[in-house]
């Protein structure tokens, strides 16, 4: 799932895009972030489908080996259990999934190599035959081989890799979301019945999270120039182009926070936009990041713009 850090990493995307872009119409980079945002839900629901699709693909292979003049018998062994893998049919019968895979209008037909690929790799793993082996049919013990699929072929897989790539701009920033979503998604379905087993939620709380995203792009925008004196202020034996525009936009989303918003805790604060620059920016912004918001937190504390609700989110 999303958690504030990942969406904190988008808000600075977008950021980064106004920035550097002549459109300073602050409602078209509102929508750029929830689509930023989404996208991590439509590369979830696309994965679940191949997933979906390579169970369904053993009726191709079924079919391709009835049509073999003589049969091995290793060809002998192979059935078409996993397209009723109890975890593909509960994720079939999943309204939400459904409904997803028509919005987005995902189908893997357009390169239907990837799904035989995976499937060729999967058939070939001892997993595999384990599996068709295996007589529990319990959603517990069937939905492993699809976590072998993901974790072990999908993960690895070239082709997969490039389609993402090519679909989803963030892909390489939101992989490991996809991983902790599908995981998710493992443990949530559990039940028997399928009416049970829920999807992973994008955040633990959207409507408090998009208002989140949304109100620290606005006000990190609107109030950029006041932001961007008080770094400058604290920057002045150092010549501006050699601070980086990451370093910059950090920094004043930094302050935002601190200003902004009374629930979240100062130290909070600090801690994620230090570790965001450790994987942003250069290998030496954590620390001048560190120097230069605690010198400019010591300024709002005494001009008492920090104004934090409940006890210890001022530490």
């Amino acid at each position: 799932m999303l958690n504030r850090r990942h969406l904190r990493v988008k808000v600075m995307q977008t950021l980064y895009a106004f920035s550097l872009s002549e459109d300073k119409q602050v409602k078209d980079f509102e929508k750029a972030l929830l689509t930023s945002v989404d996208e991590v839900n439509q590369m979830y629901i696309w994965t679940l489908n191949l997933l979906d699709e390579v169970a369904e693909y053993v009726l191709v292979d079924a079919e391709g080996r009835a049509n073999k003049f003589l049969p091995t018998e290793k060809d002998k062994v192979y059935t078409t259990k996993l397209n009723n893998n109890s975890f593909i049919e509960s994720l079939r019968q999943n309204r939400t999934y459904l409904e997803k895979v028509k919005k987005y209008n995902v189908s893997w037909s357009f390169d239907p190599e990837i799904v035989r690929s995976i499937f060729a790799e999967l058939k070939e793993s001892e997993e595999y035959l384990a599996y068709l082996k295996q007589e529990d049919r319990a959603i517990a013990a069937e939905k492993d081989i699809i976590k072998f699929i993901f974790k072990k072929i999908v993960l690895k897989s070239t082709e997969v890799e490039q389609v993402f790539d090519t679909k989803f701009i963030n892909w390489t920033v939101d992989k490991e979301v996809l991983q902790a979503m599908i995981a998710k998604t493992f443990k949530n379905f559990s039940s028997e019945n399928p009416a049970q087993n829920k999807l992973a939620d994008l955040t633990p709380n959207w409507d408090e999270d998009s208002e989140f995203i949304i109100d620290l792009l606005k006000h990190t925008i609107r109030y950029g120039n006041e932001y961007q004196e008080l770094i400058s202020v604290k920057t002045k034996n150092w010549e501006a182009d050699r601070i980086a525009l990451v370093d910059n936009l950090l920094m004043r989303m930094a302050i935002c926070e601190l200003v902004n918003f009374p629930t979240i805790p100062v130290k909070v604060t600090i801690n994620e936009y230090i570790e965001l620059s450790k994987a942003f920016s250069t290998s030496k912004s954590n620390t001048f990041i560190n120097g230069i918001l605690d010198k400019i937190l010591a300024d709002l504390t005494d001009q008492r713009r920090i104004q934090k609700q409940g006890r210890g989110l001022k530490d």
